[in-house]
């Protein structure tokens, strides 16, 4: 019994400076106390996927769950890049945002927490998460959107997209990159003039985000996916009660379409972009989740682009 109360004991005083800090860099960011980083290391493309000297399909931004920290891709999240990547070869992929940095600084980079990631590498995980709390939080959700709603534009646009060509732009997101990329929607709307769909796995968000000026979001999602239910009872803004949230207004729409890829869950052998074989027909979740993905996208572009192509 002595452990529980000290955990919480020594757990407490971090959470709170992780809140601390993660409402720092958005606060930094809107008063300018810092600017923004904008230029990739050299070894790093813009976009990969479709040939750059004509014009692709779609541009995919994949949004990553709290494990990004590095303008590469995680280990998870590169497995799906990939495959998408190979499976969609007329997309154009970037995977470098930072969903959980206003200032688009990656965290491992940054010398500090270098040095803890060797030694505490919980705290990486926890600032993130703090970071999707503080992106949910009505008092800082509008600068937090405006920040990484910035960050989105500008790689886009370093990556060959201009506004205004009515090329669509794919928000894929992952757990809590979902509250990143609801928030982002009216930033790339207003500045890209881009059709926008949005696909969320396993999204973790607060449904408050609007999302009028996105086409469509479809949700993929799994009654195995206990982490996406919690945000769902923990949000207000998700329960059918609150019927003027963004969410709900757009449910009402028929703006969101629900896609059930059971038996997969949040993390793990078995989570949606796990590479391991599954019965009966020996294909993987992550091969299941980037066909649906791939589908989702010629679906919305149009299958005569497609069969031309």
């Amino acid at each position: 019994m002595i452990e529980i109360p000290l955990l919480v004991l020594l757990l407490g005083p971090v959470l709170l400076a992780e809140a601390l800090l993660a409402r720092y860099e958005v606060t930094a960011y809107t008063v300018g106390w810092r600017t923004p980083v904008s230029e990739l290391p050299q070894d790093v493309p813009y976009a990969r996927g479709a040939d750059p000297d004509r014009p692709p399909d779609a541009y995919l931004v994949y949004l990553d769950g709290i494990g990004k920290r590095r303008f590469r891709d995680t280990r998870d999240g590169g497995q799906l890049v990939q495959a998408l990547i190979a499976g969609a070869p007329e997309l154009r992929v970037l995977g470098q945002v930072q969903p959980y940095s206003p200032l688009a600084d990656p965290l491992a980079d940054r010398p500090v927490w270098a040095w803890l990631r060797h030694r505490v590498g919980l705290l990486l995980f926890l600032h993130n998460v703090m970071q999707i709390f503080v992106a949910a939080d009505h008092r800082y959700r509008p600068l937090y959107n405006r920040a990484v709603g910035t960050q989105i534009v500008n790689q886009l646009r370093r990556a060959g997209y201009q506004p205004g060509s009515g090329i669509p732009v794919v928000l894929l997101s992952y757990s809590g990159g979902a509250q990143v990329a609801t928030g982002a929607v009216e930033e790339l709307h207003t500045r890209l003039r881009a059709p926008l769909l949005l696909i969320t796995i396993g999204g973790f968000h607060n449904g408050a985000n609007d999302l009028t000026h996105a086409d469509h979001l479809h949700q993929l999602t799994s009654a195995s996916d206990w982490i996406e239910r919690v945000g769902t009872w923990i949000f207000p803004q998700r329960w059918r009660l609150f019927r003027r949230s963004g969410w709900n207004r757009a449910g009402r729409a028929g703006k969101i379409t629900v896609h059930r890829l059971d038996p997969a869950t949040h993390m793990g052998p078995r989570s949606y972009i796990s590479p391991e074989p599954q019965p009966p027909d020996g294909r993987s979740f992550l091969d299941r989740t980037a066909d649906t993905v791939i589908a989702l996208i010629r679906a919305h572009c149009g299958a005569p682009a497609v069969r031309d192509r």
